[in-house]
């Protein structure tokens, strides 16, 4: 006999013999369940998910998830429970509690023993009540630290596997194609390697805690018309193919990533969640994924109400399968009784069920939950605690000092300096004004995904449930003996100026204006950015600009600070700034990182991980662009950046000296460039260079972008201290999709350029490749090698 759940006993059957192999018992347990059985495994159920006011968390959560008798669902068993902790406010430790509590009413109800798989949001932090909010994904992408953000994704994911959640959903890797699009704030920035590298480290962290990340969204969705949310996309398929998909392909082969979510996209009239040739062909066939794939929210559904490509509940179940998609999230629609009645008329083979069925079973399996000994109880529970949690408020804490510890490092690091003049760092100013809308607001730290934003505005009279400290309180710290006035001037996002004249004043009576300006972010129209937050251009939002501009007309030295999720352009400030400072939605601790860039305590090492344009309408805009998205004598519209992608300064300067080329020449299609030089901080305090490397291909068979990002390495340095840095980059980095859709590696001249930005560019190194076309797969080389010796 064995206990599974802890109050229920069962035979020893061969699906919960841990002594047999795996195949075996996920294999005896598919041939002993019913067809209705089997289909539960394959969807969630979001309990108390409706709301009053029609403002859920996701679209469509009102009108398409009614309301789930549990008593009715359970016998048959069920797949995932969604968001238990990320829906409503609810203590950690008393969720834990309630959650174990569901947990063994599931277990007890089903003739199996089969718990749920519990899933939950984690993209900026986990998603609950009192949880670190770390900065956004666009910020991790500015800190160019993948390990950093790998110990940020443990700390995230033991904090989720603690309180009984076994899988997160995220990080995103869609690539910023137009920075309008409300999600670039989700987004690490517009290279696919900087994308891929940062999101693995993550996946990484998540994985090695207990907790199954998932790519979000596989794919297309950031390339939308207009930038709109859920818009139409009419790539090509060698954008596809060497933009949108590399991302994915790097945390496939390198993360042990264990699942996937399909995008909301309909590429080329195909939506991803109907997509055979995405979810099966390339991702499982070409890549070897063997995880589950699951529905992005809804995303079923919508191949009735919004792709117009399935007539009934019944045609979207079947298409989505046969695609490929294992599990329907977030609650019992298509994959229920529609799913069985496909089945039972003969239209779906059952054998697209079992093939779902056997990845959802196997995850459950590996994550111990058709174990004999499973038990729902969270360490240091027992059973009093499920039948009275409110006995464990208080007992989980997910906002520890560790936790607020790494969110510091990761803002601090993140923080770009654009430009400056010299007024930073500040000498102690005997007075500054503080102005603007996000100067004192804490919400406007935080991404859409954080729960003070994503849930709480919902709950206004709780409060924010962590402590999210201001720019101007973190200013008022950093300089407590400066006297600091603090005017809103104008709103985030509204056309009301009369504030403006009040700002002005006290810019002209103080010593510093530092004005910051940006977003505050929100779902659904409810923001100026994040989900279903699109711009119409990317002018700062509401009257900001003016705002911007009256200040500067003072006189008043002025150091801009732009918190945002996206770039802006900046009009009058790039050139009359004293210094201008962005900072991508920065987390709780964002407020002190920002007083410690302009303090100097912090010596800023962030990178641009997007472009940040001259106009605010020469969208879209990218570095990854071949020569004719650049300026041209036949268009009146320039799209050059103000600052490219990889553009940040520091307080310390650094110089490159003493280029050594150890290979390049001739070189065959499995050769390599390699090549090495100094770094060597020249000024008077530590700091960190970021080393890029680029490859140029400059005659191609297919058009390709001027240069595109293959490694990069921070670099830090004590004053005076130098280190050899050795870069080697495979020729089959240079491969691309060539006329015929396949992959190739061509001859011809090939050049390595080593950079301090997308547009600064130290060295060069020139090869010719030589021999005969080559195609390359998924086992290619994905990275440039770049390691530092500080001798």
């Amino acid at each position: 006999m064995s206990s599974l759940g802890g109050d229920v006993t069962r035979s020893l059957e061969p699906w919960n013999d841990p002594e047999r192999a795996a195949d075996e018992r996920v294999a005896a347990l598919i041939a002993a369940m019913t067809l209705r059985e089997k289909v539960a495994q394959l969807y969630g159920t979001w309990i108390d998910a409706t709301t009053e006011d029609g403002h859920g968390v996701a679209p469509h959560q009102d009108d398409m998830d009614a309301a789930v008798d549990l008593d009715a669902v359970l016998p048959f068993g069920l797949g995932q429970l969604t968001r238990p902790f990320g829906t409503k406010p609810v203590d950690a430790g008393v969720g834990a509690a309630q959650l174990a509590a569901l947990q063994r009413r599931v277990v007890a109800a089903n003739r199996f023993g089969i718990p749920a798989l519990v899933h939950e949001e984690c993209l900026t932090g986990f998603t609950t009540w009192g949880a670190t909010a770390y900065p956004t994904p666009l910020a991790w992408g500015a800190s160019f630290d993948p390990e950093l953000i790998r110990a940020m994704a443990t700390r995230i994911g033991a904090g989720m596997h603690s309180v009984g959640v076994h899988q997160g959903l995220a990080p995103v890797l869609d690539v910023t194609r137009d920075s309008r699009w409300g999600r670039t704030e989700e987004t690490i920035g517009e290279d696919p390697y900087l994308v891929g590298t940062i999101a693995t480290a993550y996946v990484r962290g998540l994985e090695g805690a207990g907790v199954v990340a998932t790519l979000k969204h596989f794919a297309g969705y950031s390339a939308s018309k207009a930038a709109r949310n859920l818009a139409p996309v009419t790539i090509g398929p060698r954008e596809l193919a060497d933009v949108i998909l590399p991302p994915f392909e790097m945390a496939v082969r390198e993360s042990g990533v264990r699942s996937v979510m399909h995008s909301y996209a309909a590429i080329d009239g195909v939506p991803a969640a109907a997509n055979a040739q995405l979810l099966t062909t390339i991702l499982r066939d070409g890549w070897g994924f063997d995880g589950t794939v699951v529905a992005d929210y809804f995303g079923i559904g919508f191949l009735k109400l919004l792709h117009g490509v399935a007539d009934t509940w019944g045609d979207a179940a079947a298409l989505a399968l046969r695609a490929g998609v294992d599990v329907e999230l977030p609650t019992i629609n298509a994959y229920a009784d529609p799913l069985v009645g496909e089945v039972e008329s003969g239209r779906l083979d059952e054998r697209f069920v079992d093939r779902a069925l056997e990845r959802v079973l196997r995850q459950k399996l590996e994550l111990g939950l058709l174990d004999p000994d499973w038990n729902p109880l969270p360490a240091g529970y027992d059973d009093a605690d499920l039948v009275e949690p409110e006995r464990a408020r208080g007992r989980i804490e997910l906002d520890d000092a560790e936790g607020r510890e790494l969110a510091r490092r990761i803002a601090e690091e993140s923080v770009v300096l654009l430009s400056d003049d010299g007024v930073l760092p500040l000498a102690v100013p005997a007075s500054i004004a503080v102005i603007g809308p996000v100067a004192d607001d804490p919400m406007t730290m935080l991404g859409c995904y954080a729960f003070p934003n994503h849930v709480l505005d919902r709950f206004p009279e709780l409060g924010t449930g962590i402590a999210i400290p201001t720019i101007a309180q973190a200013l008022r710290a950093e300089f407590p003996g400066s006297a600091c006035t603090v005017t809103t001037g104008v709103p985030v996002d509204a056309p009301d100026r009369s504030g403006i004249p009040a700002a002005v004043a006290a810019a002209r009576e103080a010593e510093l204006a530092v004005v910051v300006l940006g977003d505050r972010s929100g779902l659904f129209g409810r923001g100026t950015s994040g989900e279903g937050c699109d711009a119409e251009s990317l002018r700062l939002p509401g009257a900001q600009q003016e705002l911007l501009d009256a200040v500067l007309e003072t006189g008043t030295p002025v150091v801009l600070v732009v918190v945002s999720g996206r770039p802006y352009a900046l009009g009058s400030a790039v050139g009359s700034a004293g210094a201008i400072v962005q900072a991508f939605f920065p987390g709780e601790e964002g407020g002190a990182a920002i007083a410690g860039v302009l303090s100097g305590r912090v010596n800023p090492s962030g990178r641009l991980p997007v472009s940040v344009p001259v106009h605010p309408g020469a969208q879209p805009s990218s570095y990854l662009a071949p020569q004719l998205a650049r300026r041209s004598e036949v268009s009146n519209i320039d799209p050059s950046p103000a600052f490219g992608f990889g553009h940040g300064l520091a307080y310390t300067s650094f110089a490159w000296e003493d280029l050594e080329v150890l290979a390049a020449g001739e070189l065959d299609t499995n050769g390599e460039i390699q090549a090495a030089f100094t770094v060597r901080n020249t000024g008077n305090r530590a700091g960190t260079e970021v080393v890029q490397a680029y490859l140029h291909d400059p005659v191609a068979s297919t058009v390709q972008p001027e240069i595109r990002l293959v490694g990069y390495l921070r670099v830090e340095l004590e004053p005076g201290e130098s280190a050899r840095v050795d870069v080697t980059a495979p020729v089959e980095l240079s491969a691309f999709t060539g006329v015929d859709g396949r992959r190739i590696v061509e001859p011809g001249a090939l050049e390595l350029r080593l950079a301090r930005s997308s547009d600064a560019s130290v060295f060069s190194v020139r090869a010719i490749v030589t021999g005969e076309t080559r195609e390359v797969d998924h086992t290619r080389r994905l990275h440039a090698e770049l390691t530092a010796d500080h001798g």
